[in-house]
C-alpha cells in the first residue's frame, strides 16, 4: 500500500484545477460567491483524497474488488453507500419541486423508493446473494440466454445514463442558483472527479466516499429548516399556508375512492400508476443489485435494504419542506427574485432564506447527494456493460484483472455519455421519472420471473420484451418526443394519458413471459438457476 503522502500530486492538481476555474469563471462575467465556492473547492479536495486513499489500501485489481469490494461490505457501510446512492440530486430537487408545482400527493418518489428497497431486501435480495450472481443480469443470461440477456442490456445501461445526468442537471441548475457559477462548468467538474475516483478505486472507493457523502447530505439538508421555517413564520404557519395553497393536494395519499372526488377523477389512477412505477420500478437496477451483492452474506443484504428505505425518508423531509416555504413564501414582497420555475425552489430557498453558510454547508449537501450517486451510477451501468456484454459476446475466456482494467475504461465512456447528456437536457423530474418508467415497464417482469418462475424460458423473455415495448411506447413519451400511438383512454386537456399504461404495459408483458413459456416448453426447455459464484 502506497502511503498517503503518495496522494498529495493529484490532490493538489485538482485544487489548483478547481481555483483556476473559478478565477475564470469569474473573469468572464459569472457573480462567483467566493466564500462558497472555496468550501466546496475544499469539499471536492476532501470526497477526491478519500476515493483515492480507498482505492490504495483496497486495490481493485480485479474483478470481484472493482465491482463488488470482494464480496465483504460490512452492514454500516453498506447502508450508508446504498441510501446515499439512491438520495441524489433528482431525489433532493425532484421532491421540492413537485412540493411547490403539484403538491404534496404528487411527491411520490420518497415514500415509493422507501419501499421498493423493502421489497427488494424481503424478496429478491437474499436469492440473489444466495446464488452469488455478480449482476442484475445474470439471472436472466441463465435463464435466457447471453443474446436476450445482451437485449435486455440495452433498458438497463439507458436507465442509468439516464439517471446520472438527471443527477448532474440538479447539480448545474443548484450551483448556478447558489454560487453563481456556470452551469456547464458546475457539471463537468464534478462529473470528472466521481468519474476519477471510481474509475480509480471501483465499489470500494465509492463506498468509503459514501460514508462522508451522506453524513454531510443529512446535516446539510436538515440544517436548512430552522433557517426556512423562521423566514416564513414557523412550521406550523408554513404548513396552514401550504395546505390553504394545495387543497387536496397537500397530502400524501388519495382518498379510497378518489376517481369519484373531482379533485383527482382520472387523475387518481395515474397517481398509482407512478406510485406502482416507483415501488416495483424501484428494484430492478444494478445499483441497487450491486450493493446487495457486495454485502457479506444473504442476511446482511437484506438487512441493509430496509435499513436503507428507512433512511432514505428522512432525507427527503427536510427537501420537502423547503418545498413547502418556497410555494407560500412571498418572494416580491421582500424584493427577492422569484423562482423562475419549480425545479428552482431548492436553491432559491438556500440562496435567499438562509445564512450565506449555512447555504454552502447545504450547497454541500447537494453535491454530495449528486457525487455519491453519480459515481455509484456509472459504475453499475460499466459493471453491465464488461461483465454481460464484452465478457460472455466478444471475449469469454478473459482474465479477472482484464475484466478489471476493461470496466476501468467503460467508467470514463459511460461517464462522459451521461455528462453529455445532461448538458442537452435541463429537466430534472421528468428524466428522473423516465429512469424507473423504462426499467419498470420492461426490466422489472424479466427479473421477477427470471427469479421465481421455474418454467420461464427464452421464447416467453422475448415475447415479454416485444409487448411491454409495444404497448409503453405506444403510449407515447414527452422527454424523447414520442407521440401518442395507441388510443389509450382517460386523456386529459393537455393530451397527458392518465389511463394506468405503464403498469398495464409491465403486467401484460409479465403475462406474455409466463404463457408463452409455457406453451413453448418443448421447444425451448427451460434453464434452471444455479450458484454463480464470481472468482477472483
Amino acid at each position: 500500500m502506497k502511503k498517503p503522502s503518495a496522494l498529495y500530486f493529484p490532490l493538489l492538481a485538482l485544487l489548483l484545477l478547481l481555483l483556476i476555474a473559478g478565477l475564470l469563471a469569474d473573469w468572464y462575467g459569472s457573480d462567483v460567491f467566493w466564500p462558497g465556492y472555496i468550501a466546496m473547492t475544499v469539499f471536492y479536495c476532501l470526497i477526491f483524497y478519500l476515493g483515492l486513499y480507498a482505492a490504495r489500501r483496497k486495490t481493485a485489481d480485479n474483478a470481484s474488488e472493482m465491482m463488488l469490494a470482494g464480496r465483504s461490505l460490512p452492514l454500516g457501510i453498506a447502508v450508508f453507500t446504498m441510501s446515499a446512492t439512491w438520495v441524489g440530486g433528482g431525489y433532493i430537487n425532484g421532491s421540492a419541486e413537485y412540493t411547490a408545482s403539484s403538491g404534496l400527493a404528487w411527491v411520490q418518489a420518497p415514500w415509493g423508493y422507501a419501499l421498493s428497497l423493502v421489497v427488494g431486501g424481503l424478496f429478491f435480495a437474499r436469492k440473489m446473494r444466495r446464488h452469488g450472481f455478480t449482476t442484475m443480469l445474470d439471472p436472466l443470461e441463465q435463464r435466457y440466454g447471453k443474446k436476450v440477456t445482451a437485449l435486455l442490456f440495452i433498458p438497463a445501461i439507458t436507465g442509468e445514463i439516464f439517471w446520472t445526468a438527471a443527477i448532474l442537471t440538479a447539480l448545474g441548475t443548484t450551483f448556478g442558483t447558489v454560487l453563481g457559477l456556470d452551469f456547464t462548468m458546475s457539471i463537468i467538474l464534478s462529473a470528472a472527479i466521481a468519474i476519477a475516483y471510481t474509475a480509480i478505486g471501483g465499489l470500494w472507493a465509492v463506498a468509503m466516499t459514501d460514508v462522508l457523502q451522506m453524513i454531510m447530505l443529512l446535516l446539510g439538508l436538515w440544517i436548512v429548516v430552522p433557517f426556512a421555517a423562521d423566514s416564513a413564520g414557523s412550521i406550523e404557519e408554513v404548513w396552514l399556508a401550504y395546505q390553504d395553497s394545495k387543497g387536496a393536494m397537500a397530502t400524501l395519499f388519495p382518498p379510497w375512492n378518489g376517481w369519484q372526488d373531482p379533485a383527482w377523477g382520472d387523475y387518481y389512477w395515474n397517481w398509482w400508476d407512478y406510485a406502482l412505477l416507483l415501488i416495483f420500478g424501484g428494484i430492478p437496477w444494478q445499483v441497487y443489485f450491486q450493493r446487495v451483492l457486495a454485502s457479506k452474506d444473504e442476511n446482511t443484504a437484506m438487512r441493509l435494504s430496509i435499513l436503507a428505505g428507512f433512511v432514505c425518508l428522512l432525507a427527503a423531509i427536510p427537501a420537502v419542506f423547503i418545498g413547502m416555504v418556497g410555494d407560500i413564501f412571498p418572494w416580491t414582497h421582500f424584493d427577492l427574485p422569484e423562482p423562475e420555475s419549480a425545479a428552482l425552489i431548492l436553491p432559491h430557498v438556500v440562496r435567499y432564506l438562509t445564512d450565506p453558510w449555512v447555504a454552502t454547508i447545504a450547497l454541500g449537501a447537494i453535491a454530495a447527494a449528486v457525487m455519491s450517486s453519480v459515481d455509484s451510477s456509472i459504475l453499475s451501468a460499466s459493471s453491465l456493460t464488461i461483465w454481460n456484454v464484452y465478457r460472455p459476446l466478444i471475449k469469454p475466456d478473459i482474465s479477472p484483472e482484464k475484466i478489471s482494467q476493461m470496466i476501468r475504461r467503460c467508467i470514463w465512456i459511460v461517464g462522459i455519455a451521461a455528462l453529455l447528456l445532461a448538458l442537452q437536457v435541463k429537466s430534472v423530474y421528468a428524466l428522473w421519472f423516465f429512469c424507473s418508467d423504462f426499467v419498470y415497464c420492461i426490466l422489472f417482469p424479466q427479473l421477477v420471473t427470471a427469479l421465481f418462475d421455474k418454467k420461464a424460458n427464452r421464447y416467453g423473455a422475448i415475447a415479454g420484451l416485444a409487448v411491454s415495448f409495444l404497448l409503453r411506447f405506444g403510449g407515447g413519451e414527452a422527454v424523447l418526443g414520442i407521440p401518442n400511438l395507441i388510443p389509450y383512454p382517460m386523456i386529459d386537456d393537455a393530451g397527458v394519458i392518465l389511463f394506468p399504461f405503464r403498469t398495464f404495459a409491465m403486467a401484460s408483458g409479465l403475462i406474455t413471459i409466463i404463457l408463452v413459456s409455457r406453451l413453448t416448453q418443448k421447444s425451448c426447455p427451460p434453464e434452471a438457476l444455479k450458484p454463480a459464484q464470481l472468482k477472483n
